[in-house]
């Protein structure tokens, strides 16, 4: 029985896997825009082109690289004083593809980036500012769903500005 179950699951994932034909193909470009969900929203953007297509059976699988570029602001007011702070993210992306159903394009990759903070603060006539830059390194998985074949929707777990992103994905 367990046996006839595990070949089942095996069967079905081949015909799944069998019948998505990959949206990500090679030329294709998507820039996704969106939120970080948290406490605060940060703002992102990516723009990725696929490089190479049909790497798994000739039928799927690609890579993908591009740019990231990610803004977080915030400011507090403390009775007199007012705190603001600045993040900006920038880097350089690569994803590996794989499309497991049709319209879900599935992927992972890493980012190598630089991350630069400012702070200022203010209050009873002082002024005092901090800045920071350090290069940033990350991995990634996201899954894009295409509604059209132009317009889909993204989320993406792993660390830019934020641990977990949604939004808007634009494939031309």
């Amino acid at each position: 029985m367990k046996k006839l179950i595990v070949i089942g699951v095996f069967s079905f994932c081949m015909v799944v896997a069998a019948g998505a034909q990959e949206i990500f193909q090679k030329g294709t470009s998507v820039v996704n825009i969106g939120v970080g969900l948290g406490s605060d929203i940060p703002i992102e953007a990516s723009y990725e082109y696929s490089v190479v297509d049909g790497l798994i059976d000739g039928q799927n699988g690609a890579i993908g690289i591009g740019a990231y570029l990610a803004y977080y602001g915030s400011s507090q007011t403390f009775g007199d004083a007012k705190i603001s702070y600045n993040d900006i993210v920038v880097g350089a992306r690569g994803a590996f593809h794989y499309q497991f159903v049709n319209k879900l394009d599935t992927y992972a990759g890493l980012m190598l980036g630089y991350d630069i903070a400012s702070a200022k603060g203010s209050g009873s006539g002082v002024t005092a500012t901090a800045s920071a830059s350090e290069f940033a390194l990350s991995a990634f998985l996201g899954a894009r769903y295409a509604f059209t074949p132009s317009v889909g929707a993204y989320a993406e777990l792993g660390y830019g500005i934020a641990y977990l992103s949604v939004g808007i994905a634009l494939k031309f």
